[in-house]
């Protein structure tokens, strides 16, 4: 059988195009995913199903690729986690449903792309929702995305906290994280009703997938994509020890800001000096796959608790944070670059080698939300089982590396406050020699820094006069037909959010843009 679309990846993005491209009765679709499918919610396993289960369980399950990147030079290597069943990272990600500011959206504009301005883009945003405490202009009603917060009678202590900290030393309260103006602290959305991970697993294909003109293959490994000339025209599959062929009559390439580039260039997609050094051979030339690796760097600052504060385990339905602060770097230019949060549990304290140390700890999260700095995936191998190299560059730019040390000094400077000192003894790290200088914390965030999980960028959209572009905007790769991209890759640059709701956004414009 030759589908009209096969959709490589079922995830954020894979199943919103396989869904959407279904409703059409007459249009036949194949949807491939690597990792295992649950077609019921009493089929997932706890770990996918419950939205706050223990990290670990997630990252080392079988529904994780797995991934390691580099994030300086001076660092260890560190763990990049990617959903590896349908749904995606949105089946193992921890539900932060936050969107970009307007000037993302307008920026990506001003480079040619003026389809996704935030004018042109806030409907899809509207179309993904189910928003159950906000309605109006900004906010869906009836989208298969269900958000909610917290209410304050559901407040953890150390939330509670937080966020009294926040506001005694001026920062501004705003009710909803997801309005245009939105600064300061205020409760965290989350696409996540009742301790349930609402992922595009459950609220698109649960609707989509007892359709007769929809297939879904589960645990199918795209080795390539084949091409007739400059058109692509199928896959190449490995499933249960077998190699086979598809074919259609549109490839749509949803295999996120890692895979989506990666298969690109086994298929002989990339800078053509790269393909050849790796004996792959050259179907198109195409230097941007790959570079413009974008991403959220975090660092942790973290408190030793006092010894009456009741350690608290995550339980799979207790959030691990209710509140985000959202705030503007001191001297940037870039509205709302920084974010804080902070832990909603102690957690036995490690060293820097992961050896226990004495007593409990809790940390806050600082991230730096508009980095400058951008790294680069590369192939290490022409083999579709080695991992690429992930070079995520963090900090090379100055002015990343200033507004982060000013993130990890208002860090320090909320723990000071009367109310956090009902809950902390002492800080752990960075440590007071680490604060001595720029140039000593600068070692300390250059040794400490790791992904903020929102890799993005790695297939630029932008115009074909962009060296570093490699799709239109509409998604369609240049220079070749037949195939898109629609996922987190195309993003040109990472918006300063969290991506899950962008990458669902960008699914549904680019179908918009199709049918």
């Amino acid at each position: 059988m030759k589908y009209d679309f096969i959709v490589i990846g079922a995830g954020s993005a894979g199943s919103i195009m396989a869904t959407r491209l279904s409703e059409n009765p007459s249009v036949s679709v194949l949807l491939i995913e690597s990792g295992p499918d649950y077609p019921s919610l009493n089929e997932l396993p706890g770990e996918l199903k419950r939205g706050f289960a223990s990290s670990t369980a997630v990252v080392t399950s079988d529904h994780n690729w797995d991934y390691y990147g580099q994030p300086t030079p001076f660092a260890e290597p560190m763990q990049v986690p990617r959903g590896k069943v349908t749904g995606g990272s949105s089946s193992i990600n921890g539900q932060m449903y936050l969107r970009g500011i307007p000037e993302d959206f307008d920026k990506w504009a001003e480079w040619g792309n003026d389809e996704w301005s935030f004018e042109k883009t806030l409907p899809f945003m509207r179309k993904l929702e189910t928003d159950l405490d906000y309605s109006g202009d900004f906010h869906g009603t009836d989208g298969p995305i269900l958000v909610r917060r917290y209410k304050e009678n559901q407040w953890l202590r150390p939330q509670s906290i937080f966020r009294s900290a926040a506001l005694n030393l001026g920062y501004p309260e705003f009710s909803d994280l997801n309005h245009p103006d939105s600064e300061g602290i205020s409760p965290t959305p989350l696409n996540n009703p009742h301790g349930i991970r609402w992922s595009t697993s459950l609220g698109y294909l649960g609707m989509s997938r007892h359709r007769l003109n929809l297939t879904i293959r589960a645990k199918c490994d795209v080795r390539r994509i084949i091409f007739e000339g400059t058109r692509a025209i199928g896959l190449e599959i490995f499933s249960e020890g077998e190699l086979f062929k598809v074919f259609c009559e549109n490839v749509i390439l949803s295999a996120g800001a890692i895979g989506s580039p990666h298969l690109l260039m086994l298929s002989g997609i990339g800078d053509r000096e790269e393909l050849i050094s790796n004996e792959i051979d050259v179907i198109h030339d195409l230097p941007g796959v790959g570079k413009n690796l974008r991403d959220h760097p975090v660092v942790y600052v973290s408190f030793k608790t006092k010894e009456e504060v009741e350690q608290k385990l995550i339980d799979g339905v207790s959030p691990r944070n209710q509140f985000c602060l959202r705030y503007t770097a001191t001297d940037s230019s870039l509205r709302n670059d920084m974010v804080i949060m902070m832990n909603s549990f102690a957690t036995r304290a490690m060293d820097r080698l992961g050896e226990p140390v004495d007593g409990y700890h809790v940390s806050m999260m600082v991230s730096l939300y508009s980095a400058v700095s951008s790294g680069s995936l590369s192939l290490q191998s022409a083999d579709p089982d080695h991992q690429p190299f992930l070079d995520y560059n963090y900090f090379e730019n100055p002015l990343d590396r200033s507004r982060m040390r000013d993130g990890i000094r208002r860090a320090i400077e909320l723990s000071e406050t009367e109310e956090f000192r009902t809950l902390v003894e002492s800080r752990i790290e960075p440590l007071d020699s680490d604060l001595e200088s720029n140039a000593s914390l600068d070692s300390w965030m250059m040794r400490e820094a790791v992904t903020g999980h929102h890799i993005s960028g790695t297939c630029k959209m932008g115009t074909s006069s962009d060296p570093l572009s490699v799709v239109d905007q509409h998604g369609n790769v240049h220079g070749l037909n037949g195939l898109r991209i629609v996922d987190a890759s195309i993003m040109p640059d990472c918006i300063r959010a969290n991506t899950n709701v962008t990458t669902m956004m960008i699914a549904e414009r680019i179908y918009d843009m199709i049918k």
